[in-house]
Parts: structure tokens; sequence; C-alpha cells
């Protein structure tokens, strides 16, 4: 509620006001954007069930990588926050303010990305050892060994 200050000596009657606001702040929620501003990502019908389907897809995919590697931890870890962060928000702006990664279609862009990329990392099994060592130095930087 806006302070009081605000209408004094003013001419506004606060009842009118206070339901004006109301009925313009759902219709505001109410209004679909119609574009995302970005070339070639649309504006997503239902944003907030598909990209839950899709965090909860990834988090299934996950389970065929070693508990031990340090993808499936940190794509566990950010996957799981934001799950938990869309499926306690309902408003979509609410959902990006709070991730802070872009637009909630961008989250489903990124979030399709990963699941896509839990594949090739199940097929390329980057957690095994190398089959052949490196040349001996190749982790050094300035005297600093890297690996």
């Amino acid at each position: 509620n806006f302070p009081d200050i605000i209408f004094f000596n003013a001419k506004i009657d606060k009842k009118k006001y206070y339901l004006t606001m109301q009925v313009t702040r759902h219709l505001m929620k109410a209004a679909q954007k119609a574009t995302t501003g970005i070339f070639g990502l649309a504006v997503h019908p239902n944003p907030r069930p598909h990209l839950i389907k899709t965090y909860n897809k990834t988090l299934s995919a996950l389970t065929h990588i070693p508990p031990t590697a340090v993808y499936r931890q940190a794509t566990e870890s950010i996957t799981k926050n934001r799950l938990k962060i869309v499926e306690s928000t309902k408003n979509v702006q609410e959902i990006e303010e709070k991730i802070g990664a872009g637009q909630i279609e961008e989250l489903i862009w990124q979030a399709e990305d990963e699941l896509k990329l839990v594949a090739k990392m199940e097929e390329w099994k980057p957690w095994e050892p190398l089959e052949v060592e490196p040349p001996k130095g190749q982790w050094v930087y300035e005297g600093t060994e890297l690996g």
C-alpha cells in the first residue's frame, strides 16, 4: 500500500485508486508478451510446465552417469536449484528474476541443450581414465602444474 501522504491534498478517492490498481495489475499479469526480442526464439505458450518437465528429464538422464563424476555433480546441483525455484514460483517474471539467466524461453533453451549434453557426456565418458597418457609437461604453465 502506498503511504497516505500520496493522497494528502489530492482529490483522489482511495478506494477507486486501489480498485483501479488491482484491476490494472490483473490485466498486466494476463497480458502475454508478443516476442522475446531474440531472433529465432519464439514466445513459449506454456513455459513453466515445459521447463519443469525438461529439468526432471535432465535429472533422470544424469542417473546414468557415475555419481562421482564432476559433470553430474555440477549439473545436478544447478538443475535441482532451478527446478526448486520454478516449482515454487508461479509467476514467470519472478522465475526469470530469481534464476537470473535470461527470459524463461532462454531457460528452456538452456535446459534442452543441457539435456542433449547429458546424452553426449554419457557417450563420451569423460570421467574414465585417458586412453593415452598426456606428454610430460602438457599440463604445466609457467612452472605450475594445472592438472
